[in-house]
This record gives C-alpha cells, structure tokens and sequence, in this order.
C-alpha cells in the first residue's frame, strides 16, 4: 500500500486530546491451556473504542476482537497457531520478543511470502522464555497496527508466581475524528519526520475509561505493554512503589524505577509487583507525564471497602525465576556499531539516499527521513535487504547504537534479547535483558547478545513512521 505523504497536520493536532483515558482487565489466573493448536482470522470488525455510549469505530481485529484474544502459552511446550486471512491485503503476524525460528519471524518477503488474501499460514515453535510479550501484523504495519492488529501474549512460568492477581494492561493509542472513526493521513511527511502518528485517544485493552478496582493489602502482577505506534508513556502511581520484575519478557533484579517513572515506548513490556498498600475507600491516580504539558489521568485504582487482605506485604519474593538465555562472553566479543541519523531538526542529511534531496523536505513523497550507517530501508521488509553486518552462529556480538537525531528511537531487535550494558558510558544496573530499548536524543548504548539463532533478523525503529520511513536494517547470522 502507498502512503500518503501529502497529508499534514499541526503538532499541536496529533498530540492535543491526550486525556482519552483507559479501562483496565483482569486476566484470570486460570492454567495454561494444553491444547497447542490455536487458529486466528484476521479480518474488519468494531471496538468501542469511544466508550459504551460513543460511536463504534471501524477496526481490523484478530479474531473480532482488539487487541486480539490473549495467548496464554506455556514455557518450553510447542504450539501451532493458523493465522487465517480475511483481509482485503496482504498480512503476516510477528511474535514480538519471542526467540524463535527465524522462518517464523513473520516479516513479509524476508522471512516468509506474505499471508494473502483468503489464504492461511501456520506459524509454529517452542516459546523458551516464560514473560509478557505481544504479536502484531509485520506486513503494512503502520496501517494495519493503526487499525487494530495487536494482541497481547504470555508466556506462564513453569510454577506459579506469588501474587493475588496477574492483571494484564495493553495500551493502544488511536488518532480518531470528530464521528470516532480512525483517521486516514497515514504516512504524512510530519508524522514520518518527527515523532510518529501519536494518537488522541488512548485505551487499555482496547477499551475506554474506568477505574481499576483493588483491595487494601493485595499484590498485584501488573503486566504493562505498549502497543501504540508511537506513543511514549511515563506511568506514575500515585501512593504507590511499584517494583519492576522484568522488562520485555525477561526477569531482571526486583527494583524501584527512577524517579517513580515507569517508562514505556512502544512495543516495550514492563512487570511490576504492585502492593495495594492504600486505604479502603481511597481512590489514587495512575497518571502519564512523558509530554511536558499533557500530562493526564490514565486510570485511577479505586480501593472497595473491604477490610484489608492482609495488613502487612505479602512475605513473597518478588523475583520471577531466570529465563535460559544465554551469557554473552565478552572478551570474545565481535564488535558492530551502528548509527542513527535523519528526521527534522537533524539536518536531513541521509548519505544513503541523495544527501540533502535537494529541497525537499525527509518524507516527503515517500522518500526517506531517516538511515542507519548512512542507508535507508523503507517498508516492512525485503528478501534483497543487504546485511548491515554478518555473524558467525555462537559469537558474541557487542552492540553499539548511536542515536545522532533529535528524536526518541525504541530499536527493536528480532529474535534476540540484549543484555543492555551501558547507557552513555554509565553501567546500566539490574541486569536487565531486552527485546526493545529506547534511545533518547544523542544516547549511546552498549548492548551483547549471543548470535544462536541463524537467519535474517531484523533491527528497525518501532515507532512505526520511523521504521516506514527507513529507520530499519537487517544483520544475518550464519
């Protein structure tokens, strides 16, 4: 599908409305089912995505619903899962954050013909990490993500974690009109310059405002997952100390996060155990304050009032069991770096595709706003995509990433987690392994992972304008 790049609208227009709150969902602590053999149509339906009393919007779902059903799978047990295609287009899903093969990766043309029109494909493998993670269409994404195609997936540790309830909130954001329908313009010059289609309403679980109701004393499994396409979100919970257990699927060392602020771009997954240690009959605010000047009310956890469950914190660990990952070696390490460059407000200046383009504006009519090491990708994906680097299956590879722009930037990497070194020279503490790591304006990054996986993976920017507009690359491992 082409884009349309002529469209534009004001910066104050894509970020204005941000206070469209969000319902949260419990999800039942029920077993795992035994059955490894699921089946998904991906096709048109409708979301209240304005609230009970608001219009219905017109949304692509999986399974008719979205976000799509909850996939709860188990660690280590092979599953088959049929993706049925009732679209008009083509599709392809990725399990995003899962190490799987790479002929199931789900990216359209590099690692499998795409899903067309009436036909079915059945992606199958063995999840080896237990944790939060998500699938999602890899083929038209900007498009098909913005209309729906998104749905949350877990992976159950082998024994049950200590913790009252496993609550599950999948943020969406949705640039709506005036009559609640999606808006069009996808692919607009500012959007794929800047910072990405930042929608007006936002949801949880694909549902609009309501308060999340809590009992004094209780612990909560919050599993929290970005599926906007560009949205960055800063939770603060009011009266309360989170403690994150594992970030992108990977458990990490229990800890506080900085300042309160439990920062999310998109496709990034965060688990905390949250304490419910308000009053009953206490309400307090869950509030999102990424954007300087839109800050707002994301929810509010309303405590009933009842008697406290218990009347001190649950004598429980609070960390999650060591997914197999294995251990980079690094004084062995090969070593890759690779570079960010483009947007608005950087100079424009991409190598790769023609310097400054003369006079025209990065985006514009569908060219390139941004490049890794000088080079553009632009798309979804591209059996005659050119390796950035190769590595030799078992290496260890040392990863450097350079954000030179003026933009944020959450680069995801497929079929691996990175033990994330350093962020601007500084040790990055508590051990924490990750599928999707944001970089802000000028931030290096130091990363390793073990290349055991063989294939062509992609390594792409996840706001989706950005990826679109040639923020992506590939490396092979051989």
């Amino acid at each position: 599908m082409k884009y349309d790049f002529s469209h534009s609208i004001s910066r104050r227009g894509f970020f204005a409305a941000a206070a469209g709150a969000a319902v949260s969902c419990s999800l039942r602590p029920a077993r795992a089912s035994t059955e490894d053999e699921r089946r998904i149509k991906v096709g048109p339906g409708q979301a209240l995505l304005n609230g009970a009393e608001g219009p219905s919007t017109a949304v692509w779902t999986y399974s008719g619903t979205t976000p799509g059903p909850t996939l709860r799978l188990r660690q280590g047990q092979p599953v088959r899962i049929t993706v049925e295609n009732g679209l008009d287009e083509d599709t392809t899903v990725h399990w995003h954050g899962i190490r799987l093969p790479n002929a199931m990766d789900g990216v359209p043309d590099l690692t499998q013909r795409p899903i067309g029109p009436g036909e079915n494909f059945v992606y199958e493998f063995t999840p080896p990490d237990a944790g939060t993670f998500w699938y999602h269409s890899h083929a038209d994404s900007l498009v098909q993500i913005g209309r729906g195609l998104a749905g949350p997936l877990i992976v159950e540790e082998r024994e049950p974690v200590a913790a009252d309830r496993d609550l599950l909130w999948l943020l969406q954001d949705w640039r709506l009109t005036s009559d609640g329908q999606i808006a069009g313009g996808f692919g607009s010059m500012m959007d794929a310059s800047m910072s990405g289609r930042v929608g007006n309403a936002v949801t949880i679980n694909g549902a609009a405002p309501a308060d999340l109701s809590v009992t004094a004393g209780e612990r909560v499994r919050l599993r929290l997952a970005n599926a906007c396409l560009a949205r960055m979100v800063a939770l603060r919970f009011e009266g309360h100390r989170p403690v994150i257990v594992a970030v992108d699927g990977q458990p990490c060392d229990p800890h506080e996060p900085e300042d309160g602020r439990l920062v999310l771009a998109p496709a990034m997954r965060i688990d905390i155990m949250l304490d419910m240690q308000g009053g009953p009959g206490s309400r307090h605010a869950v509030v999102d304050d990424f954007y300087d000047g839109l800050i707002y009310t994301l929810t509010t956890l309303a405590y009933d009032k009842a008697p406290p469950l218990r009347h001190h914190l649950l004598d429980a660990p609070r960390r999650l069991p060591a997914n197999p990952l294995p251990a980079p070696d690094l004084a062995k390490a090969e070593r890759h770096e690779i570079v960010l460059q483009g947007g608005m407000m950087g100079g424009g200046k991409l190598a790769g595709v023609g310097g400054m383009m003369g006079m025209a504006m990065p985006g514009m009519n569908g060219a390139a706003a941004w490049a890794i090491n000088g080079m553009s990708m632009t798309g979804d994906g591209d059996a005659g995509m050119a390796p950035q680097f190769t590595l030799k299956r078992g290496v260890t590879c040392h990863l450097t990433v350079r954000n030179e722009t003026a933009w944020w930037h959450p680069m995801h990497v497929h079929g691996f987690s990175l033990s994330v070194l350093s962020r601007n020279g500084l040790p990055v503490p508590h051990r924490q392994w990750q599928d999707t790591v944001l970089l802000a304006p000028k931030d290096t990054i130091e990363c390793a992972f073990v290349a055991d996986n063989p294939g062509d993976w992609m390594l792409h920017c996840h706001v989706a304008d950005h990826q679109m507009a040639g923020l992506m690359t590939v490396f092979h491992v051989t």
